[in-house]
């Protein structure tokens, strides 16, 4: 989330008016909803692989202590 403040109101702005020369008004909720679905992929794709990396080290400490 740091990222989406770093680059305040007047970044959003310049980015929607931008979609919006480059879709039109028809296309922005098809947009929106592409961007909404690629954006939890993406969280949901990040969270698997931090569970996936804490998990590994516990049973790597385990094999060492057999």
């Amino acid at each position: 989330m740091g990222g989406i403040a770093a680059i305040g109101v007047p970044g959003l702005i310049i980015i929607l008016v931008i979609v919006l020369i480059l879709f039109g008004p028809r296309k922005l909720p098809e947009v929106g909803s592409a961007i909404g679905k690629t954006l939890s992929e993406f969280k949901k794709s990040a969270r698997d692989i931090i569970d996936d990396e804490e998990t590994v080290p516990k049973e790597s400490t385990k094999k060492e202590l057999l």
